[in-house]
Parts: C-alpha cells; structure tokens; sequence
C-alpha cells in the first residue's frame, strides 16, 4: 500500500495528527567465507510505521511486507489509549524529493561475475603473500527509498544507491591469534585494491611481536581507532544530554572544552552519507559543534530544541523503524592536520599506535578501559611491530585536551569523517 492511501485512511477515521514512514530496500550481498564464494542472494524489504495521535496521546504501530490498513490503524489507536497527551511536533509542508541514482543502479545490476572475479583476485593477492590466512568478503549493493509523509501536508522521499564491501582476515600462528578489518560505502563502484592495500600494509606492521612496557605514552589513534573518542564526544553534544544535564558540557556553551587544535563540524551533504533531511522532515544543515576547541552548538531533534529553547537543528533520527525520532548527528567530519601519517610516525620517539579497539567505547562520562586488538610499537620515528595483551585508561574529555599532532590522513570511518590524531600521555597497562 502507498503511504499516501494510508494516511487518507487515518483521516477518514477522525485523526487529525499522524505520519506514515515508509523505507523498502533491495539489496544483493555476495559473500565469500574462508577463502571461498560461499553465496550469491537477494533480499527485499519493505516497512512501515504508522505514528498518530488521539485526543494528543501518540501511538505507534508497525507493519513488514503485505499487511491490512485497517488493522494498522488499530494497533496504533490501541497503543495510543494507553499513553499519556504530549506536546505534537509534526512539520508542515515542506516538499524534498532527493535521489541519487543517476544510473548506479543500472551499473550494479547484473555485475554477479564482475564481482566475483574482482573479489577472487582481491582474496589471491592477499594469499599470494600470506598462503595461511583466511580470508572473508562480503560486497552488497543497495537500493533504498525512504518516504515520510504527514497530515500536515509534509512530503519527504529520498532514493539511495550503494555500493559497500568490508573485508576480514584472520590469521593464527600456533597460539596467536591476529584480526584486521576494513571496509569501504559509496554511491559508486568500489575499488577493492585500496582496501587489500590497507591490509597488507597493516599486516606487515603485524609481521613480529614485540613488548611495550607499562607507563604513559603519546597514542596515535588512526581513523579506525578515533572514532571511538568521537562517539564519546558525539554523546556530550547531544541535545537530549544537554537537557537532562547528563552531559559533562551542559553549561559549556562558547567554553574551551578540547585542545584547541580542533574543530568539530556536521555537514550532511558531503558523500555519501549525504543525508538532506531528518526523520522529522526537516532539513539537515551544516553546524559548526566545536571550532577551534570552543563548544559552539548541540544538535536537536524538534521536541528537544523547543524545550531548550533553541532552533532545531535539524537531528531527529529514528534509530530503527519502530523507534521514535531522537537527536542523532550526520557525518561527523574533524577537520584535518597537515602532516602526512608517516611523518607523525617519524616525529614520535616512543609511543603506540591504536588501530582496532576492542569492545564498546566509553560511556557519556568519558572514562575508559579499552583494550587493544591491534596496535604498534613505535620506537625512534619507525613501526618495530605488534603490540600485544595491552591496554588504555583514562578519560575521552582529559584526552581530547592533550591532543598535539592531527594528521592529513583524513578518511571515512562509518559516517565519521576523521583523520588519525595523537594524544600525549596516555596510561598504557601491558602484561608483556
């Protein structure tokens, strides 16, 4: 069913206030296991979530693939008698229609054998230098569309094509066990080779293992690593924390809050996590969060601004399709430094460099026990190996105050645009 005949049928039973949010996706993974294409599939999904109010007390109620309207509207009535009134914030007629298949779509479709070549040669070029890894793959292309329509007369779509590919390896030497990750999204055909690069380069640094004493270090965080601290920071400039006052920068407005070498920004139209409006069907914006270690602006969804006081942002995301909108933030970017990342290596005399973290990251209060999956010494300005049973504590914000070189390696991690970032003494615990 069309959202638009939904919603005429909530009308027509009295609802004056109420949204349909629709997305349905095509996508065709091909996946390869242990060296091996293991499967070719396809998967279409279609959701929708039907959010309304009666007598101003909200109910929401979901539907996958073929359902019945009548019995929608139902469950959302149902679930509204049982809520409290609260205050509607509903957008008016604001109409955005974005797409970005220019013909993507139509590069993609019928690509199976291209693909599994490129990825059978990506897979060799790694066994050719190491016979003993094991090696999986997995490349998907994706074509999704999003409505969001409302009794106000609101109209959002948004068509999306992409490509993504994400590579891991394992190797195991008698008892070591080494992982690297990496992976790529974009609107267009990805290029395998800069990620079997990035690999290789990373297990040639893996080649030995050495020992790093316990002490305090300056830390290189590369962009897969970094982010962690950046979804810490995320959560503090969250309007929602701002407002319950349990982020530590609740009263921090035009405050120095990190080192002032950094400067924060939001930019929801760089590619390709472009994302034009939020699931409110507002427009997202460019936002300047922190400029040159100075806390500037918070991020909000419509309810949470106008509780603030404040104008919305333009932040209201749905973190799945049963979930209501709340603050979330569009593409990160940190802006970069201008040395290279072997010239910051060259410049360190002893340190540690932090690739992969293992498990989650700090809470919103910034402390943290992270420990290391991959990492590497570094010794006189040169990479000697890999650091083992090793791991990091302290504080997200303390950290972000010490920060002393930023590199001009600046990359995608997820929608988090970042270059790699040292941090002056660290605690390094290590049972080497």
């Amino acid at each position: 069913m069309q959202p638009e005949n939904l919603l005429d049928l909530v009308k027509k039973q009295g609802i004056k206030n109420a949204e349909v949010y629709q997305v349905e996706s095509y996508s065709r993974p091909i996946c390869f296991s242990a060296n091996r294409l293991k499967q070719i599939e396809s998967s279409q999904v279609s959701g929708v979530a039907l959010r309304l109010w009666r007598d101003n007390k909200p109910g929401l109620a979901l539907a996958y693939g073929e359902f019945t309207a009548d019995d929608l509207i139902a469950k959302a009535l149902a679930v509204s008698d049982l809520n409290d009134p609260e205050e509607i914030f509903l957008n008016g007629t604001n109409n955005l229609i974005y797409s970005n298949d220019d013909g993507n779509s139509k590069r993609f479709v019928d690509q199976d054998k291209k693909i599994i070549k490129e990825g059978g040669d990506a897979i060799a070029s790694i066994l050719d230098l190491y016979p003993e890894a094991i090696v999986n793959l997995d490349v998907e292309w994706e074509r999704e569309t999003t409505t969001l329509i409302n009794t106000q007369g609101l109209y959002c779509q948004q068509k999306d094509i992409s490509q993504s590919a994400s590579v891991g390896l394992e190797l195991v030497r008698e008892e070591d066990f080494l992982g690297i990750y990496d992976g790529e999204y974009s609107h267009g055909h990805i290029d395998l080779s800069r990620i079997i690069e990035s690999v290789l380069r990373r297990l040639e640094w893996a080649e030995k293992n050495v020992a790093v004493k316990t002490g305090k270090f300056p830390v290189l965080f590369t962009p897969n690593a970094v982010v962690t601290l950046w979804d810490t920071v995320t959560e503090a400039l969250n309007g929602k924390y701002i407002l319950d006052k349990s982020s530590p920068w609740s009263e921090s407005l035009g405050k120095v809050v990190i080192s002032p070498c950094l400067t924060l920004k939001q930019q929801p139209d760089l590619k390709p996590y472009d994302c034009p409006f939020d699931d409110e069907g507002s427009m997202t914006q460019n936002l300047t969060l922190i400029e040159a270690g100075v806390l500037k602006n918070f991020y909000t969804d419509k309810k949470t601004a106008s509780k603030l006081g404040i104008s919305n942002t333009g932040n209201g995301f749905r973190t799945g399709l049963g979930a209501y909108p709340s603050p979330d933030l569009v593409n990160l970017v940190i802006s970069e430094g201008n040395k290279s990342f072997p010239e910051i290596v060259k410049n360190m005399n002893h340190g540690i460099i932090v690739d992969q973290i293992l498990g989650g990251g700090a809470d919103i209060s910034g402390d943290f026990s992270f420990n290391i999956d991959l990492g590497y010494l570094v010794h006189n300005g040169k990479i000697q190996g890999r650091i083992k049973d090793t791991m990091l504590a302290g504080n997200v914000y303390q950290c972000l105050q010490k920060v002393s070189a930023i590199a001009s390696d600046i990359v995608w991690s997820g929608a988090c645009y970042t270059p790699s970032i040292v941090v002056d003494n660290i605690s390094v615990v290590s049972d080497s």
